[in-house]
């Protein structure tokens, strides 16, 4: 049974964390997500922060505690830390994240600390400055990683993201095992995802994370449990390491099972899975700042949400490459 007061689905699953996507533009050019760089192919008219503070206040009222602030990049936006304040200081958040690639971290780091950022991913694939700059087209390693400090520093929870492929994977592991021996933070190795426009390359690059999990067990990692607005990521814990490590393996058996998130497009499109069709529209109820009817439109939806993704049978949904996933 539905509760008025809380965002349920069918399955029993309950949703207290939100994505947000704010923009869908990036300035990297990775070669699994972007190779040919930012492709300008629909309607730049992003949501606007009188729009966005009616969303947060109708998911805050449906019980999400959680809003993850995403892209394409979200530094990109000169209001970025306003829409972090506007986040932080609606009643029942708790959490304010935000995913980066890290460009701008060193230079403004501290305004998003300040304006209520309370955690941050940031995406880092190798930490061979060479492979960085091959996967990513820019040459910012260095300084990524003294952004990642300053913001330690400055108390945030820091997370790194790294996407798995196949001719990097064995590297990757063992020099980020050898970094997380006296670096305190998560790193979570992600697998490729099949997207509409990348089937070659997921086919040529793909690497389960299953292998690497077992490996971890082997070795005395140990799973945490997860919070209630935690993510997707199975995560483990070592005695001997001062960081810890995330799996994001999305086409291992009952991802979905656990699911507790939805997601916002930067044009105003509730997906009720990252890899569902073109987006349901609720932005005219946002421009009205018509909060409870908004409510009532995102319970109405969540009915139509499915059990599952269906990666595992190759459905890719409207999710033509990974940048609209946002983060």
């Amino acid at each position: 049974m539905q509760d008025d007061n809380k965002l349920i689905d069918r399955y029993g699953r309950r949703f207290l964390y939100l994505r947000l996507s704010i923009t869908d533009v990036c300035n990297f050019r990775c070669n699994y997500c972007l190779p040919d760089g930012y492709q300008c192919d629909s309607d730049r008219d992003f949501l606007a922060t009188n729009e966005i503070h009616t969303l947060v206040q109708a998911f805050a009222g449906l019980g999400t505690r959680k809003i993850r602030v995403t892209g394409g990049e979200p530094s990109l936006r000169k209001d970025l830390a306003d829409i972090i304040a506007l986040c932080a200081n609606t009643a029942g958040i708790d959490e304010v994240a935000l995913t980066t690639n890290g460009f701008q971290l060193q230079s403004k780091v501290q305004s998003w600390q300040q304006a209520g950022l309370t955690s941050l991913n940031v995406s880092i694939d190798s930490l061979d400055p060479r492979q960085f700059a091959a996967i990513t087209g820019h040459d910012k390693l260095r300084e990524i990683l003294a952004g990642l400090e300053q913001a330690a520093a400055l108390g945030l929870k820091v997370k790194v993201n790294a996407v798995l492929l196949k001719p990097y994977s064995e590297g990757q592991l063992h020099g980020f095992l050898h970094w997380l021996k006296t670096t305190p933070l998560t790193l979570r190795f992600i697998e490729l995802m099949q997207t509409g426009d990348n089937q070659r390359f997921f086919n040529d690059n793909h690497v389960s994370g299953q292998p690497i999990k077992q490996q971890l067990l082997e070795q005395g990692w140990q799973p945490v449990v997860r919070a209630s607005t935690a993510g997707p990521a199975e995560e483990f814990w070592h005695p001997d390491y001062a960081g810890r490590i995330g799996l994001i393996m999305p086409y291992s058996k009952d991802f979905c099972a656990s699911c507790n998130r939805l997601r916002v497009s930067a044009l105003g499109k509730l997906h009720l899975c990252l890899f569902a069709e073109q987006g349901l529209d609720i932005r005219p109820l946002m421009q009205a700042a018509d909060v409870a009817a908004l409510q009532q439109r995102l319970r109405d939806l969540l009915g139509q949400k499915d059990a599952s993704h269906w990666l595992d049978k190759g459905y890719t949904g409207a999710t033509r490459h990974l940048a609209m996933l946002g983060g």
